[in-house]
């Protein structure tokens, strides 16, 4: 059986290698992405590695591509991410914190906001968002950034902290 298995996994490594210059995990080898994001109710046209680590509710709109590696974290209070938006690799977007709980010891609950990206938004690779964060329509959002105040729509906002640029 596990050589069935790496036959398996040679062959649509080789497949994947040959047509798109890229190699990926066994998990993206044997999954649709488009299949993945209909599986969690994504909007039409969306898709979603295989390897995404979603939490919670995390609701997507329509034509969305949610990049490699990324953390879609829903558990406090809602995510939503809007229709044609790009989620780069690694990107992590939250609505929860646990500073106050860890620095009381326990004593304090976890904190917890909802999140908001609207459409058309481009987040760079490897860019996180905080919770209770909304970033308007069309904004976007410089590689690398830590995003913990809201962006308006029609901005370009990078850095850490993400401070909007040009406006």
């Amino acid at each position: 059986m596990n050589d069935d298995i790496e036959e398996f996994r040679r062959a649509r490594q080789a497949e994947k290698i040959d047509k798109h210059k890229r190699r990926v995990s066994f998990g993206d080898l044997v999954t649709d992405r488009w299949e993945n994001a209909r599986e969690y109710g994504f909007g039409k046209g969306s898709s979603c590695y295989d390897n995404v680590l979603i939490i919670g509710d995390v609701q997507v709109g329509e034509n969305t591509w949610i990049g490699p590696n990324v953390i879609l974290d829903g558990s406090g209070g809602g995510l939503e991410i809007g229709d044609h938006c790009s989620i780069s690799a690694g990107v992590q977007i939250y609505t929860h914190d646990t500073v106050q709980r860890s620095i009381t010891m326990g004593a304090a609950p976890t904190d917890t906001s909802p999140t908001k990206i609207g459409n058309g938004v481009y987040i760079g690779p490897n860019s996180v968002v905080s919770r209770g964060v909304t970033i308007g329509d069309r904004a976007v959002v410089g590689a690398m950034s830590f995003v913990n105040s809201d962006v308006p729509a029609d901005a370009k906002a990078w850095g850490a902290p993400a401070r909007v640029q040009g406006v």
